[in-house]
């Protein structure tokens, strides 16, 4: 079996990031383990799995939060994907996580829609990355 564990998101600080996604957008600190070189290696994750279980270990796939090191990667914070939505967070309750997020502070950029494959709104992380908040269509 093969999948995509981690994914990269470049940011500003380790803590307000980490801030931001288990507190605004209800995800899990899965592991902050320092480094020798004094970066830290920082995985958050949506919840849906058991507490205690180890990142990388459930069927989803979680973001290893990177502290930008060089200019270029400052440069890149906010905008990894060119300004079009880089990130798709599934939901299985659209209304609750939308109402949820929006009362702590996550700016959407949009009013939500119904599309043939789902509830779907745009939202912009800490960063101004963009991302869909989506209900997937029932079969």
């Amino acid at each position: 079996m093969r999948r995509i564990a981690l994914v990269t998101l470049v940011v500003d600080d380790y803590d307000e990031a980490i801030r931001f996604y288990t507190g605004a957008l209800g995800f899990r600190l899965a592991e902050d383990t320092p480094r020798p070189d004094g970066s830290r290696w920082v995985v958050v994750e949506p919840d849906g799995k058991p507490d205690g279980e180890p990142a990388g270990n459930s069927a989803g796939t979680a973001l290893l939060l990177a502290r930008a090191g060089t200019g270029s990667q400052r440069a890149r914070v906010g905008d990894q994907t060119g300004g079009r939505v880089g990130f798709f967070l599934h939901t299985d309750d659209f209304a609750r996580d939308h109402a949820r997020m929006r009362a702590a502070g996550v700016t959407f950029l949009e009013e939500p829609r119904h599309e043939p494959y789902g509830t779907v709104a745009v939202f912009e992380d800490l960063y101004g990355n963009r991302w869909d908040l989506l209900q997937p269509a029932t079969p």
